[in-house]
C-alpha cells in the first residue's frame, strides 16, 4: 500500500479487521471469530502504517507488553471471564487525562517528562470495561485552540489531506478513529473539540450534558468528557461507559448510564428542527459550510422533520463575550504556572493572552457574565420549548494548512482572537445541553465537514437516536473512508 503525500490508503486484504467497529469487534470476540491478540495486531500495524503521518497517536506503548495483556484477555475469556463489552478492545486517551504509567503532558513543554501514577476516573471506568490502553491520543498544549499542535509531540493531519490539522483539541483520537487505527475514542470539549475534529475527520462526537460524565467541583466552567466513533452506537456505548454517578462529583447527573445505548432505533418523524445557520450572516463561514449543512437539513425533512430557520432572540455577540470571560476564568486554574517567568516563558502565546485576561477580570465581571449566562439559557430553554433539537455548523471552516496555528480570516473576514473562527460552538458550551457531531458531506476538493444536532436540557439520549436516524439514512462514514 503507497500513501500519497495528500492523503492516505485504505486498509485491504487481512488488514480488515480494522474496518470493524468497536461494537462488531466486540461481538466478533465474545463468538470467538477472533482473538484479542488477532485485534490488537491489526491495530498495531495500522498504527505502524499511518502514524507516522497522521501524528494521532502518542506516547504508543512496547508492542510485546501490550499483545501479553491481549493474551491476558484471551486467556480470560477462555476461563469465562469478560471484563466488559471493551474486553481486550485497543484503546488510547487524549493527553489532558491521566492515565497510569502513561505520558501526561498535556502538550506542553512545561510536563514534557510527566508520568502519570493514577487514573482519571473515565480511564479507569474504560480499563474496568476491559479496554488494553496502548497510549495517549494527541492535543494542543492544555487543550487550548482548535488546532492539535504542540511542541512536544507535533502537529496531528487528518487522514482526508495529511497536509491539513485533524482540529482539536480532541484532534488526536479523531484522526485516530477516521484511520481506523482505533475503535473508539475518548476526548474532551470546552469549545468544540468534539465536534471540530469529527467535521474534519469524517467521524462522529458527543458532547454530553454536563454532568452526565462526572467532572470535579461545584463551577460549570464548560469544559466535559465525551467519545468519539465511527458508528452512533458505538459512541453511545462508549459514552454509557464513561456516564455514570460518582460521589466526588457535587453536580453529576444521577441517571443509569446504562440507557444511553439503549433504543437508539426510532422513528424520528415529527421531529421539530431549528435552523441557526450563521446567525444571519453574523458568523463568517467558509464557502460551501452551509450548502453542505443545508443538504444534511434535506435528510432530516426526508425523515419526516420538519425544519424551520429560526433565531434564538438574543444577540449573539452578548453570548461570545460572555464566553471569552467564563473561558478566561476557567482557565485561571494554570495562573500559578503563569506566575513563574521562566515557566510563563515555556507557554504558547494564546495561553498567555488567556490568562493575562483572566488576571484582569474583576469579580463583577464574573457576575455579570454569569447573569448573562442565565439570561442566554433562558433564552434557550425557550426554543426547546418550541423545538426539540437545533442544528448548527460545526465548524465555519474546512480542514486548514497543519502549520497554521488558526485562521486569521474566513472569507475576507478577520478573526479577533485564536478560537473566534469557532464560535458556533460556544453558544452550546454555554448552555450545557447535548450535542450530537455528524458528518455532513465532503467539498468539491474533498475536505468533511458537519453538523451539531443539539438537544434540551439532559436529552442526551432522545440526540443520539436522532443522530443514529440521520447516520442510517446518510452514511457518510461507510460511504466515504479516507481515499488513496
Amino acid at each position: 500500500m503507497t500513501t500519497s503525500p495528500q492523503s492516505l490508503g485504505a486498509p485491504a486484504g487481512g488488514d480488515a479487521l480494522v474496518q470493524c467497529t468497536a461494537s462488531e469487534l466486540s461481538a466478533m470476540i465474545a463468538r470467538r471469530q477472533v482473538s484479542c491478540v488477532e485485534v490488537m495486531e491489526a491495530h498495531l500495524d495500522q498504527i505502524d502504517r499511518h502514524n507516522p503521518t497522521l501524528n494521532a497517536i502518542i506516547g504508543l506503548r512496547d508492542r510485546g507488553e501490550v499483545l501479553a495483556e491481549a493474551r491476558q484477555c484471551d486467556a480470560e475469556f477462555a476461563a469465562g471471564h469478560s471484563r466488559g463489552w471493551m474486553h481486550g478492545l485497543p484503546h488510547a486517551i487524549k493527553d489532558l487525562a491521566a492515565a497510569r504509567g502513561l505520558p501526561h503532558t498535556c502538550g506542553s513543554p512545561i510536563y514534557a517528562d510527566r508520568v502519570a501514577d493514577t487514573d482519571d476516573l473515565v480511564v479507569r471506568r474504560i480499563r474496568e470495561a476491559g479496554a488494553i490502553i496502548i497510549g495517549k491520543t494527541n492535543t494542543p498544549e492544555f487543550g487550548l485552540g482548535s488546532q492539535t499542535y504542540n511542541p512536544v509531540w507535533g502537529a496531528t493531519a487528518t487522514p482526508y489531506d495529511v497536509s491539513r490539522t485533524a482540529g482539536g483539541s480532541s484532534g488526536g483520537g479523531a484522526a485516530a478513529v477516521a484511520a481506523r487505527m482505533l475503535p473508539v475514542a475518548d476526548g474532551s470539549d470546552h469549545m468544540g473539540s468534539l465536534r471540530n475534529p469529527p467535521a474534519f475527520t469524517n467521524t462522529i462526537g458527543f458532547r454530553p450534558s454536563w454532568g452526565r460524565i462526572p467532572e470535579p467541583g461545584f463551577i460549570a466552567y464548560g469544559g466535559v468528557s465525551g467519545a468519539m466513533g465511527r458508528t452512533v452506537t458505538d459512541v453511545a456505548r462508549l459514552l454509557s461507559t464513561m456516564a455514570g454517578p460518582d460521589r466526588a462529583s457535587a453536580l453529576g447527573i444521577d441517571d443509569d448510564p446504562k440507557g444511553l445505548s439503549q433504543d437508539l432505533d426510532r422513528d424520528i418523524s415529527g421531529t421539530t428542527v431549528a435552523w441557526v445557520g450563521d446567525w444571519d450572516g453574523y458568523l463568517a463561514t467558509e464557502p460551501g459550510i452551509l450548502s453542505l449543512c443545508e443538504d444534511a437539513l434535506g435528510t432530516l425533512r426526508g425523515l419526516g422533520c420538519r425544519v424551520d430557520a429560526v433565531l434564538p432572540r438574543f444577540d449573539p455577540a452578548r453570548i461570545w463575550d460572555l464566553y471569552l470571560t467564563w473561558r478566561s476564568w476557567g482557565n485561571l486554574w494554570l495562573a500559578d504556572l503563569y506566575d513563574d517567568p521562566d515557566v510563563r516563558a515555556l507557554m504558547k502565546p494564546e495561553l498567555v493572552w488567556e490568562l493575562e485576561r483572566g488576571l484582569r477580570l474583576s469579580a463583577r465581571d464574573i457576575t455579570r457574565a454569569a447573569q448573562e449566562r442565565a439570561e442566554w439559557y433562558a433564552v434557550a430553554a425557550d426554543l426547546f420549548s418550541t423545538y426539540d433539537v437545533v442544528i448548527a455548523p460545526s465548524a465555519q471552516v474546512f480542514p486548514f494548512d497543519k502549520t497554521v496555528h488558526w485562521p486569521t480570516a474566513i472569507d475576507g473576514r478577520p478573526m479577533d482572537t485564536y478560537h473566534r473562527w469557532m464560535e458556533t460552538v460556544a453558544p452550546w458550551t454555554m448552555t450545557g445541553h447535548p450535542v450530537a457531531a455528524m458528518p455532513a458531506g465532503f467539498n468539491a476538493a474533498g475536505l468533511p465537514t458537519g453538523i451539531q444536532i443539539i438537544g434540551g436540557r439532559h436529552a442526551d439520549h432522545a440526540v443520539l437516536q436522532i443522530a443514529y436516524a440521520y447516520e442510517q439514512a446518510t452514511q457518510w462514514v461507510r460511504r466515504r473512508p479516507p481515499l488513496g
